[in-house]
């Protein structure tokens, strides 16, 4: 399993809905357009084919996958650590 953070800025309303549903399948939302993602290679794979069909020019998408200490050191702005423990990504 790895940590991946998905930002996307997509100006067209209907397709920011949709790239917003299709995240909702892959991971949770922690801000309107950022979602942090568990995922193993191939929902990973699965996840990026779909994003790229979906994009269109004009459109930005970034993940971020994050390392086994990386994701462990994310925190909530009230400084709780991030749930579940580093170990969950371990291969």
């Amino acid at each position: 399993m790895a940590l991946v953070v998905v930002a996307y800025d997509i100006a067209h309303d209907r397709r920011w809905a949709k790239m917003h549903t299709l995240l909702l399948g892959f991971g949770q939302p922690v801000q309107e357009s950022v979602f942090e993602c568990e995922l193993d290679e191939a929902t990973l794979a699965r996840m990026r084919r779909q994003i790229k069909a979906l994009v269109r020019r004009g459109d930005l998408v970034r993940l971020y996958p994050l390392c086994v200490d990386c994701a462990a050191a994310v925190v909530d702005g009230d400084a709780a650590a991030r749930q579940p423990a580093p170990a969950a990504y371990l291969t």
